[in-house]
């Protein structure tokens, strides 16, 4: 069976069991066996990280400066084969890590699990690393090229090529729930999410009830307003013009706006800890102190260490992404002859993601004293359960309001530079809008070799445009079975990814062992 049949019989199946089942069998991806209980995919995910590591010898401690020095274009050499150079490829990948989920995944961690959620979210970056290193050395190591000339690599690739056929049906899965991802959780979420902030922005303007805020009613229970119409037109024409160039003008467009964006959240968020920089001990303090020891009221009616730890390992995981080999579609297409090398620059994402930026958004949330406007301080404060319960319920404890997800983290960048600018939390919001963009079009190029692999070249032009409608559906819609559908797509491509990241160890090893034994001379020095 060819991958076009084997593509079309699985999308069959997934369109089977939603219809029969519900779009709760894939929920169930992130929680399996129970809520109550470690899921399977925090321990898939974290033990293969592990089991990786101590196999290669802590490559992200060994290799990390060769890692900058690769990056940094030492040893570019512009006839080697491939679509981008290192910094581009690392910035594509960057782009479609580096977003909301610093922004609204940190804050939702701290919301329910606490400050001592942030340290979990370290663990997860320290050996994401290997992860994101072990994927992309293989992805690189078993691309191919396609009719048009262009790199095709990727978790399929490496499936399919460094397992053998008897695979394909893994790579198939892959690919099918990787073109699913990028119209939900790479797409529609990024332009709903634009969509959602701007809209609330205006809102707080000119009111709900302005010709462009007020929402026209399309059908019961959902309606949308000219202004939202307006926003997703207007992000598809954006992403549309930037995908439809192919990967070069992706990766060019996104070696500008990845640098830019973060550069804008990061220097406020230095501000904001530069201004508290006399809580800033005391609130690494506290995120080493309650991952361990949560206080007495939580450990007695919440879970305790448990809900802290799984709210830290699962905002880690969605933040950088590593193990998921949606990253690694991005850096097989680096110009490099050595797979090693790539391998070595992908590291640096969950370090640049989690450990850089995730950790600066932690630390405004706790040392403005943001975080005690969640959920999590209500638990550990209020004097019954009653009282934690009905203040949850009406969002309102001891006279401040709760804030999660990313209004959590405008009200923190509000509180943190109100002394110094008025506007602190439309940084966040300008945020938003660039990161959910540099996501949108980096997923394009995801979901385009997902396809080209299932359907080959001829798939491109009707997957990119495809694309575009859902950036504009996704400007419109309300979209919470979207989303969840989204996430259980990205939970699922990693089981793939992950079971040829522990067969193909050895072999990686290896590779890592021939690499490191040769001399590397710097591109300008021969």
């Amino acid at each position: 069976m060819d991958r076009r049949q084997a593509g079309f019989i699985a999308f069959g199946i997934i369109i089977f069991i939603m219809y029969a089942f519900g779009i709760h069998t894939f929920e169930a991806v992130w929680s399996f066996p129970s809520q109550r209980a470690i899921p399977l995919m925090v321990i898939a995910l974290v033990g293969t990280g592990i089991y990786a590591t101590i196999q290669l010898g802590f490559p992200q401690i060994k290799y990390l400066k060769h890692g900058i020095e690769v990056t940094r274009g030492v040893y570019d050499d512009p006839d080697d084969e491939g679509d981008l150079n290192h910094f581009r490829a690392l910035t594509t990948a960057l782009s479609a890590t580096v977003g909301i989920g610093n922004i609204a995944g940190v804050a939702t961690a701290i919301y329910y699990g606490g400050p001592g959620a942030l340290f979990w979210m370290w663990v997860t970056a320290f050996f994401g690393t290997t992860l994101k290193y072990a994927e992309c050395t293989l992805s690189l190591k078993y691309r191919e090229m396609d009719a048009l000339g262009n790199t095709a690599g990727g978790p399929m690739y490496t499936i399919e090529n460094g397992l053998g056929k008897n695979w394909r049906w893994m790579a198939v899965a892959f690919a099918c729930f990787a073109v699913i991802c990028s119209f939900a959780t790479g797409n529609s979420i990024q332009s709903f999410t634009v969509s959602d902030q701007l809209y609330s922005e205006i809102s707080n303007v000119v009111g709900n009830s302005h010709f462009l805020t007020i929402k026209h009613e399309v059908w019961s229970g959902f309606g949308v307003s000219i202004f939202q119409f307006i926003i997703g037109i207007v992000m598809a024409i954006i992403v549309g013009m930037v995908i439809i160039g192919g990967i070069t003008r992706i990766g060019t467009v996104t070696g500008y706006l990845a640098p830019i964006m973060a550069l804008v959240y990061v220097v406020a968020a230095a501000i904001i800890i530069i201004l508290n920089i006399d809580k800033i001990a005391g609130s690494f303090s506290m995120i080493i102190s309650m991952a361990f020891n949560p206080p007495a009221t939580i450990a007695g009616t919440g879970g305790g260490i448990l809900m802290t730890m799984l709210w830290g390992i699962k905002r880690g995981l969605y933040s950088n992404e590593a193990g998921q080999g949606s990253a690694a579609i991005a850096h097989s297409t680096a110009k490099t002859k050595y797979p090693i090398r790539e391998g070595a620059v992908a590291m640096l994402g969950p370090y640049i993601d989690t450990l850089i930026i995730c950790t600066m958004t932690g630390l405004v949330i706790i040392s403005t004293g943001a975080w005690k406007h969640t959920e999590y301080f209500v638990n550990i404060t209020a004097s019954s359960a009653l009282e934690a319960k009905m203040a949850i319920e009406s969002g309102i404890f001891q006279g401040r309001e709760l804030f999660n997800s990313s209004l959590l983290t405008s009200f923190a960048f509000k509180e943190g530079l109100g002394s110094f600018i008025g506007f602190g939390d439309k940084i966040v919001t300008v945020s938003v809008l660039l990161f959910a963009l540099s996501t949108a079009i980096a997923w394009s190029f995801y979901g385009n070799r997902a396809a080209v692999y299932l359907f080959g070249e001829k798939a491109i032009t009707p997957y990119l445009w495809v694309y575009v409608f859902f950036v504009f559906v996704g400007g419109i819609a309300e979209l919470e079975a979207i989303w969840a559908f989204g996430d259980a797509a990205l939970g699922i491509m990693t089981f793939p990814n992950l079971i040829s990241i522990i067969l193909l160890t050895g072999a990686l090893k290896g590779m890592t062992k021939d690499y490191f034994a040769e001399s590397h001379v710097p591109y300008q020095q021969r």
